[in-house]
């Protein structure tokens, strides 16, 4: 009570041994006290008019809590029948267990700690003047679809039947944010909630739920307001991270009781939520809604659990297909375009790469043999830049681009790394300089210029540029720019869950009172894979299952009980002493509000004992490592550096204790190599500069003792923060031609049929040989007779009859050449012309031109190079785009600083031809 604020000495707040007159011939416990029929309340609480809020029945630490839960009712019964008042809040305890009940309005329920006055003052007064849900208004201008209704009155039907647990699945894109706004204005306009906290996982999502609550229940006071950092207790809506919920949580902020809420929103519930930060929501005792765009049958079993839903069944469901099939249909739906690079699918090996560059590490004097990679080992064990310039500039043809026709609509990239990501940003200015390095920018949560009024979410969201978000894991979810019609998946993805939620941050159709000029119209939005993660889900529909990962306090504290354990057995008793005060300190250390550090308090209690350590036995040890290790999964405010270098010098000197001579080598080299990584030029490192240079020296590893290895983790632990990665080897660099190996439109589910490049060939080239035999213009073409443009254009109209597809946007998209005219096309079907895609040509021109002029330099061959990349990427260059950026990068004057006059005008003469 006293960490509730409830001051226990003064009686008007807590009254101790308060009368409660009971019935003749009334039973008693034995911790009452008799006068006749008089008996005695344990505590009666208070409010600020004196009267009694909630009666407080406590048992002894030995006696189970809810012995005093019949008792405790009848107190408050009589306590109301006495003092003609309310019936006060219902409580009972043993020390260790509190039990809450609110009588009449739902069953009893563990909770883990007291109300303050406050609450339990706001808890009456919900009760009092709460009215019914059943005619209650939903506010359509938030919220007026039909399924959001429904999805509303689901919860509101339950919450009449006492019902605190629900779980909306909702497909991205459908409203579940303004669902809940909803919602839970009509919870706050029916008195059934005061204070609501929506929950998410990362600041972009809480910056996105604030807006939206202020846009559409502004009068409600929010927290936090800009610069608030400490939570207050004024506010009626509150919007948090997962991490900084739990920070408040553990620090044992006397504003937040478990009553202080009377709604809480889940975000995104999933497993590895509760996986995480479950202590948030077992600390809160209030209504819970989870909200998930996981499809239901994808759901994990844990997740309907924790929401008490019977058979796997949602408290209510809205799906993607349901929102697409809807007239007008609620959501976005898509193509999918599949591309993949020869390197990608067939990996880098002598058998892929190209002669020329065969040739040129030879005379590196590298072994081609050597040279080994799988496809799926790229942007991990090895680096090919040109295969990421490749895709990018696919991407740029591929792309949907704005009404323009030259720029892409707005993008997400979803890269593999944050190495990755700047790699494909970097590449995106050198291949598109004119654009000031604003196309494309890099998007991570930990580059302080993200979020905010100006920060780079906004731009993206509100701003012409950038058109192209380029992002690891920040956008995957939650994201919402309406804008958006392209996604690259530049990754794999193996969470069936994840791959949806990507796909989510397309889906949502466009506001017809907030267009923006570069996106006027949106009714298909484009997803190019990069990584067959469609087919890999058509494969396995469920995708792969993460493996659980042991936080790494749980590790450290694991690798410390089995060292006790290894030196109880060698008899070294001085270092199993060492390493149980070591633990115990650790022990002592975890945060007293968690959960579920309270919910372990009796194991703790006996590891308090001083007789637990001085004889510790194998039953002592197991119960270290089954009852006290898990706990530490809590810890979250240390230096993880720190604490890893902890965990492998601990390894180290447990393998070296054992004599594991293997182990201990491998473990000794590890450390070697991050000692290796600290620089020396930082201050603080250079101080212990001796011990670093000891320390990479085999003697150095070769004389170790139980005491050096902790001097050697208290020295350089603290300093593992300042170490620099880059010192490590990292994946092998390579600068080999790439090319397009799959270039087509992929089948995925009967919503999204799509003609493949081959079979859209196909199809032309069906019908201009059926239409042969009859059309006479076709005829003429066939012999080889001339074609007036008249001719053309008529043959251009009835083929377009035929087929609504076949047009000369189209052709030269799908036969690779952005310049032939129609005739060429239909020349090229009817076999009387060979007709070479545009990139095939240039580079066999720029190819004859080197040929020709054998006296070329390397500079004016570099020149070439560009020259050929900038055509094909651009599909023809004018006069001054040669003394332009990128051609200024091989000479500040371009063309005029590399060749002649008179090899200009030849050069000219080139690119004229080839865009003729």
């Amino acid at each position: 009570m006293a960490s509730a604020g409830w001051d226990l000495s003064d009686r008007t707040q807590v009254v101790e041994e308060y009368f409660v007159s009971g019935p003749k011939g009334s039973v008693l416990a034995e911790s009452q006290t008799t006068y006749g029929t008089r008996e005695f309340s344990d505590y009666v609480l208070l409010g600020k008019s004196g009267k009694p809020l909630a009666v407080v029945e406590a048992k002894k630490t030995s006696k189970d809590a809810e012995l005093g839960r019949e008792q405790a009712k009848q107190y408050c019964e009589r306590i109301q029948k006495q003092e003609g008042d309310a019936l006060p809040f219902c409580f009972y305890t043993n020390g260790h267990d509190i039990y809450f009940w609110n009588l009449g309005h739902a069953p009893p329920q563990k909770v883990h700690g007291f109300p303050s006055r406050k609450d339990l003052e706001r808890l009456l007064h919900i009760r009092e003047h709460k009215k019914s849900l059943t005619d209650e208004l939903i506010n359509t201008d938030i919220a007026g679809r039909d399924y959001q209704m429904q999805a509303i009155r689901s919860v509101m039907e339950g919450i009449e039947r006492n019902r605190r647990l629900f779980l909306l699945v909702m497909a991205t894109g459908t409203g579940k944010t303004r669902t809940c706004i909803a919602l839970t204005d009509a919870l706050m306009r029916a008195g059934h909630v005061q204070r609501v906290l929506f929950l998410v996982d990362r600041i972009a999502l809480r910056t996105q739920a604030l807006d939206a609550f202020k846009e559409h229940i502004p009068d409600e006071p929010r927290w936090p307001e800009l610069g608030e950092k400490s939570i207050v207790g004024n506010r009626r809506i509150y919007v948090a991270t997962y991490p900084t919920m739990l920070n408040i949580v553990q620090s044992n902020d006397e504003t937040l009781s478990p009553h202080f809420f009377d709604l809480i929103i889940i975000d995104e519930s999933h497993r590895s939520i509760y996986n995480r930060y479950r202590d948030v929501l077992d600390y809160f005792h209030a209504i819970k809604l989870g909200l998930t765009a996981t499809p239901r049958d994808i759901i994990d079993r844990n997740t309907f659990e924790l929401f008490e839903c019977e058979d796997g069944l949602p408290s209510f469901a809205f799906s993607y297909d349901e929102a697409i099939d809807h007239v007008p249909p609620y959501l976005c739906d898509f193509s999918v375009l599949k591309i993949q690079t020869k390197f990608q699918k067939e990996g880098i090996s002598k058998r892929t790469i190209s002669l020329e560059d065969q040739k040129k590490l030879i005379l590196e004097g590298k072994e081609v043999d050597e040279i080994t990679f799988e496809g799926s080992q790229l942007e991990k064990a090895v680096i090919n830049e040109p295969t990421n310039a490749l895709i990018v500039k696919q991407f740029m043809e591929e792309a949907i681009k704005d009404p323009n026709g030259v720029l892409p609509g707005k993008t997400i990239f979803f890269c593999m790394s944050k190495d990755h990501a700047r790699r494909l940003e970097r590449i995106f200015d050198s291949l598109y300089p004119e654009y000031n390095g604003e196309l494309a920018k890099v998007i991570v949560s930990e580059d302080p210029r993200v979020h905010g009024k100006d920060g780079l979410i906004s731009q993206f969201t509100h701003s012409d540029m950038p058109r192209i978000a380029i992002s690891v894991d920040m956008l995957d979810t939650g994201i919402d720019v309406r804008e958006i019609v392209n996604l690259v998946f530049a990754k794999p993805v193996y969470s069936y869950t994840k791959f949806w939620q990507m796909i989510g941050r397309g889906t949502r159709l466009l506001e017809e009172n907030k267009i923006k000029a570069w996106c006027p119209e949106k009714d298909c939005f484009q997803i190019i894979d990069c990584w067959d993660n469609f087919e890999y889900f058509k494969l396995s529909p469920k995708g792969k299952e993460p493996k659980a990962q042991i936080p790494l306090p749980v590790r450290l504290a694991a690798v410390r009980i089995d060292k006790i354990e290894a030196a109880l057995a060698l008899s070294e008793e001085n270092v199993a002493s060492k390493e149980a005060a070591t633990i115990l300190k650790q022990i002592e250390a975890l945060p007293s509000q968690s959960v579920t550090i309270t919910e372990a308090r009796k194991h703790l209690e006996r590891c308090q004992d001083e007789s637990f350590w001085s004889t510790l036995d194998a039953d002592k040890i197991a119960f270290l490592r089954h009852a006290i290790q898990p706990l530490f999964r809590v810890v979250s405010q240390v230096d993880f550096k720190a604490m890893r270098f902890e965990k492998d010098a601990l390894e180290a000197s447990l393998a070296h204790m054992q004599k594991d001579k293997d182990k201990y080598n491998s473990l000794a080299e590890n450390l070697t190599a991050q000692i290796a990584q600290l620089p020396l030029s930082v201050n603080t490192v250079s101080e212990e500069s001796g011990l670093i240079q000891k320390a990479q020296t085999p003697y150095y590893w070769s004389n170790m003792t139980d005491q050096t290895f902790d001097d050697l983790t208290k020295r350089l632990a603290p300093l593992m923060s300042f170490r620099d990665s880059r010192g490590e080897g990292g994946p092998a660099r390579f600068n080999f031609e790439d090319l397009i190996a799959t270039k087509e439109t992929v089948e995925f589910g009967p919503e999204h049929e799509s003609l493949s490049i081959a079979k859209y060939r196909a199809l032309v080239e069906e019908k201009v040989n059926e239409l042969t035999a009859s059309n006479p213009i076709l005829q003429k073409i066939r012999q080889q007779l001339p074609v007036t443009e008249e001719e053309a254009d008529t043959l251009a109209a009835q083929l377009h009859d035929e087929h609504p597809h076949i047009t000369l946007k189209l052709l030269r998209r799908v036969y690779s050449h952005q310049h032939a005219s129609f005739l060429r096309f239909i020349r090229h079907i009817l076999g009387i012309e060979v007709l070479e895609s545009f990139p095939d040509t240039v580079s066999r021109s720029i190819d004859q031109f080197m040929v020709e002029h054998p006296s070329l330099s390397s500079h004016q061959l570099q020149f070439l190079n560009l020259l050929r990349d900038v055509l094909i990427d651009r599909g023809g260059v004018e006069k001054r785009d040669l003394i332009q950026a990128p051609f200024t990068v091989i000479h500040p004057n371009g063309i005029r600083g590399v060749f002649s006059p008179s090899e200009i005008n030849q050069i000219l003469a080139l690119t004229e031809r080839l865009i003729a």
